[in-house]
């Protein structure tokens, strides 16, 4: 039909062409795929094989099977066996192919978690059709995605489990100048039942959220011609979950050993001063530089300006001129604490966020030595973890209208990270050998 609309136009649309000439190949292709998988009964030889309850499973006849390849729908007509005593069948042939329960190709699911982890499952169906020219579901995406996330996952808690008994290999390499490892948490939309029994941020209301916690690790090796510090290109990976800090720990150690941990000069860790992981630093990373984010550090400044001056810019800012450029940015911690713990109020509420601000600067004087940070060429702003919480799980996991299962949520970051670390392809074929 496109060829005889050429003739009589005389205008040749070349989409057209192309998307026809494709289908046309695929449909080739899928013809000659068909018949190589189209396996013989077997010889008198292979008649029997083992079974799992310690019997045989005997060859009963040849079965057939829709499966959707990169190519288009083939049928696999393949040998059958079953056991007399537990009756499990077996399709042999499914596992040397790798579409054991499934009806999809390792090459479609390997498209449908490439799709699946970086948008929603609706529009990676669309971008299969659009590139691959496969028609598939949204839900296809999402139980491939979802499954093999979790399989990528469920290897990340067997590795796990390998550093919490300290059976770590050694990772050998060239000495790494500085390494820094930064952590942080964002909220992750989930289903009602993932957040029973939790308390929201508002009092009195539930919680909608769970916090996925995100850690990430690089290198730098220079600073620019005014001393400040330049990550290196590329060097960037990321690891996360939903999971406990206490996890989550053994977790971000675990990559930053994979990294070269032991191998660095310098190790940097920077977070911005929450209490988890404060922990983190002190129980995986004794041994590193701790600094505290230096933006948030002025935010939590700009609390107690904003409670002291209320409507008041001016007198805020005025306030900040003197607790921040004098005080926190240069280090001068201890005076900063004196300054706010000097602050006297009537209003209790006031006087206890004071307090509170007082006890956070107190509690991390010594990672706020930005000067001295300043002086070695470190990174003293977390930025790099802020945006991998936007790029790895806010622009994947928080649009408008998702709200997540703990697993399939986890199941996304595993995936996601897995794929943003350039390990993906690592995996797949490891999977295959395996």
């Amino acid at each position: 039909m496109v060829f005889q609309g050429c003739r009589k136009t005389g205008r040749l649309d070349l989409e057209a062409l192309e998307t026809t000439v494709r289908a046309a190949m695929h449909r080739a292709g899928a013809a000659a795929l068909g018949e190589l998988l189209q396996f013989p009964a077997p010889n008198a030889a292979k008649r029997s094989i083992a079974c799992g309850c310690g019997r045989q499973a005997h060859y009963r006849e040849l079965r057939t099977k829709p499966v959707l390849t990169a190519v288009g729908l083939v049928r696999v007509s393949r040998p059958y066996y079953l056991c007399p005593r537990c009756h499990t069948g077996q399709f042999p042939a499914d596992r040397e192919l790798d579409i054991e329960n499934t009806e999809f190709s390792p090459g479609v699911r390997r498209m449908h978690a490439l799709v699946g982890q970086e948008a929603p499952f609706d529009r990676g169906r669309e971008r299969m059709k659009l590139l691959a020219g496969l028609e598939v579901t949204a839900k296809s995406v999402e139980r491939s995605a979802e499954a093999i996330g979790a399989d990528i996952a469920a290897g990340e808690h067997r590795e796990v489990g390998k550093a919490v008994q300290l059976d770590l290999p050694v990772v050998v390499g060239e000495p790494i100048p500085i390494l820094y490892v930064q952590m942080d948490g964002t909220g992750v939309p989930v289903v009602k039942k993932e957040t029973e029994g939790r308390k929201g941020k508002t009092d009195g209301q539930p919680a909608h959220t769970r916090e996925a916690k995100l850690g990430c690790v690089f290198t730098q090796t220079a600073w620019d011609e005014d001393g400040f510090p330049i990550r290196d290109p590329d060097s960037t990976t990321y690891t996360g979950a939903i999971e406990t800090a206490e996890e989550f720990g053994r977790r971000l150690y675990l990559e930053a050993w994979n990294r070269g941990w032991s191998r660095a000069a310098k190790k940097v860790v920077l977070g911005d001063g929450a209490e988890w992981i404060r922990n983190i630093a002190d129980v995986h990373f004794p041994g590193a530089v701790h600094i505290v984010d230096l933006y948030h550090a002025r935010q939590h400044l700009w609390e107690v300006a904003r409670a002291l001056f209320p409507n008041d810019t001016a007198g805020q800012k005025a306030w900040m001129k003197t607790h921040q450029k004098r005080l926190l940015d240069k280090g001068k911690i201890e005076k900063l604490v004196t300054a706010l713990r000097s602050l006297t109020c009537t209003n209790r509420e006031l006087a206890e966020k004071i307090r509170i601000e007082a006890d956070y600067f107190e509690r991390n004087t010594e990672r706020m030595r930005y000067p001295k940070f300043r002086r070695q060429h470190l990174f003293v702003g977390s930025g790099v973890i802020e945006a991998g919480c936007k790029t790895v799980i806010g622009s994947r996991l928080k649009q408008s209208g998702m709200f997540w299962t703990v697993r399939g949520a986890n199941a996304i970051i595993a995936l996601r990270c897995c794929h943003l670390n350039g390990r993906f392809e690592d995996y797949w074929e490891g999977r295959r050998a395996a």
